[in-house]
Parts: structure tokens; C-alpha cells; sequence
């Protein structure tokens, strides 16, 4: 099968060439340059990961609107045009809006509370309408993703935990579910596999608290860390940061049984085994 695949440079992108480059004919195309360059005459399938993601401190709500709606919809149709059979679109778990309580499911109604969720559920909506029997569209609705070449709030919560014996981040007791690039990666290539069309959730088998993360990479960094619940810590985030806060305290977990039971799929690696991976990753660029 010869792919597409945009973004291929970035973390998910890299792992996916690096991983199924022997399974796959993969041509990579930075969606950075003009389309009118791109040819898909030969291709089979496009994986679309290339997109403005989620900024902490926000960008415009055209920027994300031209990059993750306008420029997706242009390449997705030239790809029909061009008689390409599939289409995988990366999405994200900010469809649904912000952090809930209640898991999220494939079928859960979506109401996006910021510009980023909002161009992800767009662009979803307008290449679900595109679909027919030449051209077939897959959806990936993706939490947090770790594992080797992870930057930003878990390569951050890696070296605090490397740093420090006392971090203060005990007893917090919400629900976070993640996902493993390599486990997401396979999922990608089952979707191609096996044709598939519509919306999947990814993540790993269960959502960890901010607690127990923290103690998994302290597991495997080999260094004691010990917790400590810190109350004015926590109040001074909800009110200075409330980004941060919701990350930290706050639960957004899915349930995506009805994803792997429709894919015959389970997951490569466990939580500890995906943490253990990225830490050695982690361990291996400070030398």
C-alpha cells in the first residue's frame, strides 16, 4: 500500500515512518508547502497528522480554522480527485469539550469548548461528508500522547520528577487517559489494514491519575520520589493557571471498548511498558 503521510517529521509522524516503513510504501509531504506541488496520483491512502495543534496559551481562531479545517479540506479533496481509496484524519479528545467526570465514547455529542476542538470537530464533520464508495474516511479521537520524542507538560513532569525527591503532587485522585505512540501508531495501521471507515477513540487500556504518572516515571527513572499533597499549590493553579490546573487535577478519560472490539485490537504495550520506553528514550538524550 503506498500512503501519504503529512506531519511525518513531528512525534506521531516519525514514529509511524520509523515503525512501518517496511509494511508501507511511505511518501511524506510537509504541509508547509503549497498542495498545488502534491501529487497523489499513486497513492492509496493519505494519514493526515500534519495540524495546528492545541496551544496552552491559545492561538487564532482563523489560524486554527485555515490550518486544521480550510488546508485539510483542500488536501482531502484533491486526494478524491486524484481517486486516493482512504483517508485518516488525526483528531483529538477536544472534540467533546473540556474535562468531564463521565468517560467519553465513540458516540458521545461533541461541544468543543475552545477554537482548536472546535476546527478538529469541523474538519471531522466536513471529510465524514465527503465520504462514498471510492473514497472512505477514518476519524482517530486521540487524549494525550506519550512515548519517545514526547515534549511540552510530560517532558516537563519528567524532569521534575528527575530533579526533585519531593514533588508536590500527591493524592490527587482524577482520571487521565493517554495513549502510547507505538500503541497509537498501531492503531493507525490497522485502520489502513483493514479499510476502515468512521470515528475511533485511541488510548491505552486504562486512564491513570496524576499521582500514579508521576510514580511510574519515578519507577522507571530508578529515583524515590515521595508526594505530597499541597492545597495552596492547587488553589493558586485554578486561579492563575486554570490550563494547567485541569491537566493536573481534573478527570478526561475515554472508554474505547467499542473501538477495539470493532478492530479485533489490543494494545502492543501497557501504560508501565510505554512510560519505561519513554523514560529510557528520556535517559538516553541526557547522556
Amino acid at each position: 500500500m503506498r500512503l501519504l503521510l503529512t506531519g511525518a517529521s513531528g512525534f506521531i509522524g516519525s514514529s509511524f515512518s520509523a515503525h512501518y516503513r517496511n509494511k508501507f510504501d511511505i511518501e511524506s509531504f510537509s504541509f508547509h508547502r503549497n498542495l498545488n506541488e502534491l501529487s497523489l496520483s499513486t497513492i492509496d491512502a493519505v494519514v493526515h497528522l500534519a495540524a495546528l495543534v492545541h496551544q496552552m496559551d491559545g492561538a487564532s481562531i482563523h489560524a486554527y480554522h485555515e490550518v486544521n479545517v480550510v488546508k485539510t479540506l483542500a488536501l482531502a479533496k484533491k486526494a478524491k480527485e486524484a481517486g486516493v481509496k482512504h483517508f485518516v484524519f488525526m483528531s483529538s479528545v477536544k472534540v467533546y469539550g473540556e474535562e468531564s467526570d463521565l468517560s467519553y465514547t465513540e458516540t458521545t455529542s461533541c461541544h468543543p469548548k475552545d477554537p482548536y476542538g472546535a476546527s478538529k470537530l469541523e474538519a471531522e464533520k466536513a471529510l465524514l461528508a465527503m465520504q462514498d464508495e471510492n473514497f472512505r474516511v477514518a476519524i482517530i479521537r486521540t487524549p494525550l500522547v506519550y512515548g519517545e520524542g514526547v515534549k511540552a507538560n510530560v517532558l516537563r513532569l519528567i524532569t521534575l520528577t528527575e530533579r526533585y525527591h519531593y514533588l508536590p503532587f500527591g493524592k490527587i485522585d482524577n482520571k487521565r487517559s493517554m495513549i502510547y505512540v507505538e500503541n497509537l501508531t498501531y492503531l493507525i495501521a490497522e485502520l489502513l489494514v483493514q479499510n476502515q471507515t468512521g470515528i475511533f477513540l485511541a488510548s491505552d487500556d486504562k486512564p491513570l491519575s496524576t499521582s500514579e504518572l508521576i510514580i511510574y516515571i519515578a519507577k522507571a527513572l530508578d529515583k524515590k520520589c515521595i508526594l505530597f499533597s499541597a492545597t495552596l499549590l492547587k488553589y493558586l493553579l485554578k486561579r492563575i493557571k486554570p490550563a494547567l490546573y485541569q491537566r493536573l487535577y481534573q478527570s478526561l478519560y475515554v472508554d474505547n471498548a467499542m473501538t477495539k472490539k470493532r478492530l479485533h485490537l489490543q494494545n502492543p504495550y501497557t501504560t508501565q511498558e510505554g512510560i519505561i520506553k519513554m523514560v529510557d528514550w528520556y535517559k538516553a538524550q541526557q547522556r
